[in-house]
């Protein structure tokens, strides 16, 4: 095994156990992260997760507004002779210049088999659009949207119930473990060029989240998995938005967002093939709660129509 001299670049809760993985091998000379931002109720400025521990680790940290035409963060970088850059989830294009400053190029976990899924958000598109295989790709970057050849590749079986969390966070610790195999034999392998047809998985809205009823409940569980844990699924009723924390899909016939049942398992609602059991949701500006509690405070009875935006019950507007 080689040690190699590191700079890395990642900013969010994801990407630090990629950083302590690479700090337990190699020398990582400096961490770069997106610039403090303001946070919490008193919105005061807070550093990203990876800078955080990036310091307790003893790493050098730099979080500079742009990397494009920033000429002392080049020669800063340039001064350290790195060997490789490592990417998870940092959050800005890296420019033709910077990736030209590492001999090795700089690696990308991304969590996708490429071309499949290039973009921000793959996992979440993976799981919204139904697909029961996806992976984890090592990749050395080009000025492309997650373009570049390709040094490693795994194919991952989903979980029926697994959510976007969840699953990020599998594909992420095995290409950690693929990572590290590529960095151990950087002088003897050569990346290969993606092959095959490209897809894309731009960054999620809040419209994402939103609960289609007149789709199948496989649709619907399969796009409530895929948007964990933002923007999170939810629905209209009586001009809110109602946020579903968590729901199963089950047998059922009615018109699409139509109430079938309330009771202590929670609310059954008509698709537009079979039904989805709503079980904990979340009124908006309100705690969450049971499905049932919140029928029974708000006048959900059966026959109410629910993702109607405004109107009572839905009775005065269509269903979009």
């Amino acid at each position: 095994m080689k040690q190699r001299r590191v700079v890395f670049f990642g900013s969010p809760a994801w990407a630090v156990p990629v950083l302590e993985a690479l700090a337990q091998r190699h020398r990582v000379l400096l961490a770069v992260t997106q610039p403090d931002k303001p946070a919490g109720r008193g919105m005061k400025l807070k550093e990203s997760p990876v800078a955080a521990r990036a310091k307790a680790l003893g790493i050098p940290v730099e979080k500079p507004k742009r990397l494009r035409k920033n000429s002392a963060f080049l020669e800063r970088l340039r001064a350290l002779r790195p060997e490789v850059g490592v990417v998870a989830a940092y959050g800005k294009i890296i420019p033709r210049e910077v990736l030209e400053a590492f001999p090795f190029g700089i690696l990308n976990i991304h969590p996708s088999l490429l071309p499949q899924y290039r973009g921000a958000a793959p996992v979440n598109w993976a799981l919204i659009r139904g697909e029961t295989t996806t992976g984890v790709s090592i990749m050395r970057l080009n000025e492309g949207m997650d373009t570049g050849p390709l040094y490693a590749q795994e194919p991952i079986a989903i979980k029926p119930e697994e959510t976007a969390a969840e699953l990020s966070e599998r594909l992420r610790d095995r290409g950690v473990e693929l990572l590290l195999g590529v960095l151990d034999r950087l002088e003897e392998l050569t990346p290969t060029p993606q092959a095959g047809e490209a897809s894309y998985a731009p960054l999620l809205t809040k419209e994402d989240g939103r609960i289609r009823f007149q789709d199948p409940a496989r649709a619907i569980y399969a796009r409530h998995r895929g948007v964990q844990p933002w923007p999170g699924s939810w629905f209209w009723h009586r001009g809110r938005r109602i946020k579903v924390l968590r729901m199963r899909p089950e047998a059922g016939a009615g018109a699409p967002g139509e109430v079938l049942a309330v009771g202590p398992e929670g609310v059954l609602v008509a698709a537009g093939e079979g039904a989805v059991r709503l079980i904990e949701v979340q009124p908006e500006g309100k705690r969450p709660m049971p499905a049932e509690a919140w029928a029974r405070g708000y006048g959900v009875t059966l026959g109410s129509r629910l993702g109607q935006e405004g109107g009572n019950n839905g009775e005065e507007t269509a269903l979009r």
